[in-house]
This record gives structure tokens, C-alpha cells and sequence, in this order.
């Protein structure tokens, strides 16, 4: 932070989610954006204004990562474009080396002990030696799938069972989403995509053991996800026989009997849009969010709001250690 009390910020990623970050970053007067960067050279020196539409300073986005991360001494970089680990790692690490805080859309920096125990134990040390904190966020995972369940367990007694069912219309969403749920492949396609890592949510796993560790109390628990095709039987979004969607499962059993099962459903034409958490505990707790959090606004929102909390901190943080207001 500045003497002024001006935020500075770096944009590391210009695809949909960077660039409705950098959006709700215009909206916040104790923020200003110092640089942008982006690894498409299709993007290297174009006016960061005429690519968001929006109002920001006369920057050009840079192809130089230091050059960038140089100018925002004692600020925050918002890190988006990759939902794997071992693609954010370079970056988030470079970030840290030069002193910045991090806030990162990567699903799975969610929880990356996980499955990536020693990157995890070396970035916070890292953290640490430079003063600064990283944190992944955004809507699922992030909020509706880990941080919301968690927050709603401080109100009732041990907590038996969690389940979380997000239902998202797949064919109104951006592009990136539409693959991810496999719209309109043969399901020969479908399993050739999900066998690169195409298809379906990233996180979802590491969301589950979240929830294993801060609701129902497991220490040692195993973890086991699904992913299955929705094949459309008749001709609508998409043509009978195609993909119409995905369904994911993540469960987590501690104790031979399941504490945590994860619901996503991203489907073309969802009847039934929503967002639902079901608390087996005394008193059982329900809560339904009609239509669902939206997923890119939310993100960006969630991104800039876990900005102040961010820069109190030190070390490599999870969603369950930032507080619950702004």
C-alpha cells in the first residue's frame, strides 16, 4: 500500500475472468491498476482501455512479467487464466519473489496440499520469507462449495454430513464454461476431453477436503470424484446424442461412511439453476440460492474483495482463513 492508501495492482491474465476482475478493480477507489500482463502475444502492447471497455489508466498490456510485477511495489497481483497448479506456480512465485500478495483464480491453489503437499509447503515458506499472502478464490470453488458450507456450520452442533449441489445452465455461460461441460461432443469426444483435463470443474476435489477438515472434523479421510455425460435425448441446445452436460461428484469418506459429497451439474438448458447446502447436523440446516451465484461476477468480486483481508496476512492461505464480510 502506498503513503496515499492507494492499493496498487497488477493484472496477471487478460482472458473473460481477468478482464471482469479488472472491471470491479475500476469500481473500487482504494484500488488502481499500475500494469497488465498476458502471455498472448496477440495482446502484447494493446491499450488496456480499449480491451476492457472500461475507464483505467493509459496502460498497454505488458509481455514482460518483472517489468509489470516492478511497478507495484507493495501491492496485490490478481492472478486469473489457469485453473491448474503447476501452470500458476511460475507466476505466483515470481509475484512473491518481488513482494506482492497474491490473489489467484486457480482452482486448484483452492486447496493444493491436496494432491501438490510439497509446492504447498514451499510457497508458504516462500510467503513467509517476503512478508506477503496468497490466497485462491472465486464462486465454485471458493464460496458456494467450501467457504458458504463452512460459514453456515458455526450455527448448529457436530456436523454429520455435507452436501452441496450446484445446478448451472451451461449453454448461457461463456465459452470457456461451455467447454467444460462438453456441449455438443460425441461421447467419444467427451472421453478423449476429459482424458486431457478438458472437461469438467478443476477444485472440486479440493473443495471437498476442505469441508472434510473445517465441518465434519477429518483428519484422515480419502477423497474419490466422478464425471459423467449427460447425453441429450432429444434434439434441443444440442442435437439427440450429443453431450448436453456434465456431471461431477466429489465425495470424501472418513471412517468408512461419506462426510462430504459435492454436486456440480453444468448442463445445457438446466431446468433448475441453483445453488443448495444441506447440513446433517442438530439443527439440520438447508439453504437454496435460486438461479445460483453467478460464476464470472462472482469470481472478479470475490477476487477484489479478498484484497484488504489479503494484505494483513502472511503465508499461503486457504478461503476458510479470510473472515466472512468484506
Amino acid at each position: 500500500m502506498r503513503p496515499d492508501g492507494i492499493i496498487p495492482v497488477v493484472l496477471v491474465g487478460l482472458g473473460d475472468t481477468g478482464r471482469a476482475i479488472a472491471r470491479a478493480v475500476v469500481l473500487r477507489d482504494e484500488l488502481e491498476i499500475v500494469a497488465a500482463f498476458d502471455r498472448d502475444p496477440a495482446l502484447a502492447g494493446r491499450p488496456l482501455d480499449a480491451l476492457l471497455g472500461a475507464p483505467v489508466p493509459e496502460l498497454r498490456v505488458e509481455s514482460d512479467l518483472a517489468k509489470a510485477l516492478a511497478r507495484a511495489k507493495g501491492g496485490v497481483v490478481l492472478h486469473s487464466g489457469t485453473s491448474r497448479l503447476e501452470e500458476a506456480l511460475p507466476d505466483i512465485r515470481a509475484a512473491v519473489r518481488a513482494g506482492l500478495h497474491v490473489v489467484s483464480t486457480c482452482e486448484e491453489l483452492v486447496n493444493p496440499a491436496l494432491d501438490s503437499a510439497e509446492d504447498a509447503e514451499a510457497l508458504d515458506r516462500l510467503c513467509e520469507q517476503r512478508g506477503v499472502a496468497v490466497v485462491a478464490t472465486g464462486v465454485a470453488p471458493g464460496f458456494v462449495l467450501d467457504r458458504l458450507p463452512a460459514f453456515l456450520s458455526q450455527v448448529v452442533g457436530p456436523v454429520r454430513h455435507v452436501r452441496v449441489t450446484r445446478v448451472v445452465d451451461a449453454a448461457s455461460g461463456p465459452g470457456a464454461l461451455r467447454q467444460r461441460a462438453g456441449l455438443g461432443l460425441a461421447e467419444e469426444a467427451f472421453d478423449e476431453a476429459l482424458e486431457r483435463g478438458e472437461i469438467g470443474q478443476p477444485g472440486l476435489a479440493q473443495s471437498a477436503a476442505l469441508l472434510a477438515e473445517s465441518c465434519a472434523g477429518a483428519d484422515e479421510y480419502e477423497v474419490d470424484e466422478e464425471i459423467v455425460p449427460l447425453v441429450a435425448e432429444e434434439d434441443g441446445a444440442v442435437r439427440r446424442g450429443e453431450v448436453a452436460g456434465v456431471q461431477q461428484v466429489a465425495r470424501v469418506f472418513a471412517e468408512d461412511r461419506e462426510v462430504v459429497r459435492l454436486e456440480l451439474s453444468l448442463q445445457a438448458g438446466a431446468e433448475d439453476p441453483r445453488d443448495e447446502v444441506e447440513l446433517d447436523s442438530d439443527p439440520p440446516l438447508r439453504l437454496v440460492i435460486p438461479g445460483g451465484v453467478p460464476g464470472e461476477a462472482g469470481t472478479a468480486h470475490a477476487v477484489v474483495n479478498a484484497i484488504p483481508a489479503v494484505l494483513e496476512r502472511q503465508g499461503l492461505l486457504t478461503v476458510l482463513d479470510l473472515p466472512a464480510g468484506r
